[in-house]
């Protein structure tokens, strides 16, 4: 080791275990059960030096899919302490779904819970590439169990150990979902990304942090926050799925310092009454970490009045190809901005490729930062791409001061008698309707216009929907947007295709109107 390695500290479980063996390291909201640092790296080099055995080396696949569990994480640090490609499927997928990212990745190893024990064993014979099935928490047919497997193997950490990395897929709402692969950076395990740095500086991670993760932990922000978070020895409390009273209540409860959120969680929050909401003590609270969708500016104001300036917001994608971000102080003077860059130089461009001056709209792309492609997918890759500029598909544009403001995705605009309307705005004014749960607005046909506005509104009381609400809504939209920003029309569901995430699939949505009308977008 030279005098260098020995005077940076290696950031990664195992090094937390040698100094606080005893201190939790995850904590599950509901069921209150915990693993210590000593127990969670003890499985992970269980889990490693089985994948060695196998014959999985460094830069190898594995895949997995299972709900929120204790055992979450140690199985992403075993991969990780193997110096694996490791991909976190979405437990709400198709088996159909499923069997592609599978198969796509390259997954040598795939493990499951009895949470998916249908979708196993449907998938069994779809794995032509899989060597290894195991289960976690229970029995699942054509699976070995992983505690009975990895009982054998030494919690003795392997030799040479480098760092890992994820490969996560996107959510699909166009299309097969893609992989997101970024280069192995070959460093001895403990070298902690970049992102360690920003949770660091911007998000409190710390030692002394309590870390709350209320979302899916397959998605890209919760599985990295939550590595990172435990890199430096925080401790981290995962929901086992999120309900916004059981949120505030695990808030006090375990005394939460720093956190993660998608602005539908603070919608639902925000609809709970003002009793229930004055009931939990949320001033522990430092860090409130949101991105992953656009947060109406009405929410935003309500929540920093509830929780004080707290609240931190990011832009970026699992792509890791720039990052902006802006505190709560910054935002109440740039409102609805969504920060400025950190990682990356940051850039607004025309269809050409051309800058387009301040305050005017155009793709949002990077450059310098890190690299990335989509696995597989020579040509998405390349359509993401202008020169050394890549982008994440979303349109808009940065004031005077530099501070970027999304409008929406390019893929979400409707088109309507050659006018251009991004649907978001009239999401972000209806989602704060008393009688709106959950709305989205999409582009559907017109004859005379090809494509006119309609609102998809999953009402508070089902009861409620019919012609006096849809009047109701769409007068509410027209006293705070131009008529043409506003739908037509409003159809009421039971419930919407939304990701736990809080992304919404709004191209499932579309697809239906569309080929009811025997066309195609």
């Amino acid at each position: 080791m030279t005098d260098t390695e020995a005077e940076t500290p290696l950031l990664f479980p195992g090094a937390v275990a040698e100094r606080t063996p005893d201190k939790p390291a995850i904590i599950m909201a509901g069921s209150g059960e915990q693993l210590t640092y000593g127990e969670l790296d003890a499985m992970a080099n269980r889990i490693s030096r089985m994948f060695r055995a196998e014959g999985l080396e460094a830069g190898d696949h594995v895949a997995f899919c299972l709900e929120n569990s204790l055992h979450y994480l140690p199985l992403a640090w075993g991969c990780h302490y193997a110096g694996l490609y490791y991909t976190a499927i979405s437990s709400r997928l198709q088996t159909d779904e499923m069997a592609y990212i599978i198969e796509n990745s390259g997954s040598q190893a795939f493990i499951t819970s009895p949470y998916k024990a249908d979708q196993a064993a449907e998938l069994a014979s779809q794995m032509q590439n899989v060597r290894i099935r195991l289960s976690i928490g229970g029995a699942v047919d054509g699976y070995e169990d992983l505690f009975e497997t990895i009982d054998g193997y030494s919690s003795e950490p392997l030799d040479g150990r480098v760092e890992g990395q994820d490969m996560l897929y996107s959510s699909g709402t166009t299309g097969r979902p893609k992989g997101i692969k970024v280069p192995l950076t070959g460093l001895a395990l403990g070298n902690a990304p970049g992102l360690l740095t920003l949770a660091q500086m911007l998000f409190g991670a710390t030692e002394d942090a309590i870390y709350l993760s209320p979302a899916p932990m397959y998605h890209a922000a919760p599985l990295r926050f939550c590595l990172s978070f435990q890199r430096m020895g925080a401790t981290v409390v995962a929901m086992e799925r999120f309900d916004p009273e059981e949120a505030l209540a695990a808030i006090e409860k375990y005394g939460i310092t720093s956190s993660q959120w998608v602005p539908t969680m603070f919608v639902r929050m925000l609809k709970l009454d003002d009793e229930t909401r004055a009931k939990y003590d949320v001033s522990s609270l430092q860090h409130a970490v949101h991105a992953a969708a656009p947060c109406p500016i009405e929410v935003k104001e309500k929540m920093i009045d509830w929780w004080g300036p707290v609240l931190h917001e990011y832009y970026a994608g699992t792509e890791g190809n720039g990052l902006t971000y802006l505190n709560s102080i910054d935002w109440l003077a740039h409102k609805g901005s969504v920060g400025k860059p950190l990682l990356g130089e940051l850039h607004i461009l025309d269809d050409d490729g051309q800058p387009v001056p301040v305050g005017e709209e155009g793709g949002v792309f990077f450059s310098g930062a890190g690299e990335f492609e989509y696995h597989g997918d020579k040509d998405k890759t390349e359509s993401s791409r202008m020169g050394d500029k890549s982008t994440l598909g979303d349109i808009g544009r940065v004031d005077e001061d530099g501070f970027l403001y999304l409008t929406d995705r390019k893929a979400y605009m409707i088109i309507s008698g050659g006018v251009n309307i991004y649907p978001q705005e009239a999401e972000n004014a209806l989602t704060m309707h008393p009688k709106v749960f959950d709305v989205a607005v999409i582009g559907v046909p017109n004859d005379d216009f090809g494509e006119e506005v309609k609102a998809v509104v999953q009402p508070v009381d089902m009861a409620a929907a019919g012609p006096e609400l849809e009047r109701e809504l769409i007068a509410f939209c027209r006293d705070q947007l131009a008529d043409v920003k506003c739908p037509r029309s409003v159809d009421f569901r039971e419930e919407l295709p939304r990701h736990p995430t809080g992304k919404l699939y709004k191209r499932l949505l579309k697809d239906e109107y569309w080929k009811a009308a025997g066309r195609v977008i």
